[in-house]
């Protein structure tokens, strides 16, 4: 099993990026791809291996905290992979460990993928255990890297909210607003992918 990954990122799309290590490239599906930026070499990626059917996937994250929290979750029964990483993408992991804590299933069922029964699942599985992480609400940004070319920046955030698991339907609800805030408050595409996931938790 892997522990850390220590090496350049080469390429980022919405749904991966690729780590290059010792003269290989490692596919890592990661919660927000665009908090990593092409070119840098001195990147260390936490690493979850997960195996299944259909063959080995890498997870990363950006500490050892989010990668434990991410463990965390797909302990829960009806949690996978791809809805754990779509929980972590919301920048709030401390408002999520109170949601649990305060028996908050509305607020989880926010996520895709995430149920009542699921959400219910998560709060009698997790409430209380989760206090020891030490997260925060700047983990996801922690990193302060350049976004993509700004041209695509908005494209390729709605593609990263659709990798995540979110319909095109509620997708589409949110570009709108998207739009806007890429005119009036930022246009890289990590801005915009954390601001269509505030969007989409509110609806």
């Amino acid at each position: 099993m892997y522990e850390y990954f220590l090496g350049q990122v080469t390429d980022v799309t919405p749904g991966y990026v690729v780590i290059e290590v010792s003269g290989i490239g490692y596919k890592v599906l990661t919660a927000n791809p665009y908090r990593y930026q092409v070119g840098r070499t001195d990147v260390k990626m936490y690493i979850h291996q997960a195996v299944s059917d259909n063959g080995m996937s890498l997870f990363g994250f950006f500490d050892a905290d989010e990668k434990a929290l991410f463990e965390k979750l797909l302990d829960v029964s009806g949690i996978g992979p791809k809805s754990a990483l779509a929980i972590l993408a919301n920048n709030d992991h401390a408002g999520l460990i109170q949601a649990i804590n305060q028996e908050n299933a509305t607020y989880l069922t926010s996520f895709p993928g995430v149920g009542k029964k699921t959400a219910q699942q998560i709060v009698l599985d997790l409430k209380g255990k989760l206090n020891d992480l030490n997260v925060d609400v700047t983990g996801q940004t922690a990193l302060d890297v350049e976004a993509p070319a700004v041209d695509g920046a908005l494209a390729d955030a709605l593609a990263a909210l659709e990798a995540l698991g979110y319909s095109k339907a509620d997708v589409k609800k949110v570009t709108k607003k998207l739009e806007t805030f890429s005119q009036t408050h930022a246009s890289d595409t990590n801005a915009l992918l954390s601001e269509g996931l505030r969007l989409l938790m509110k609806k």
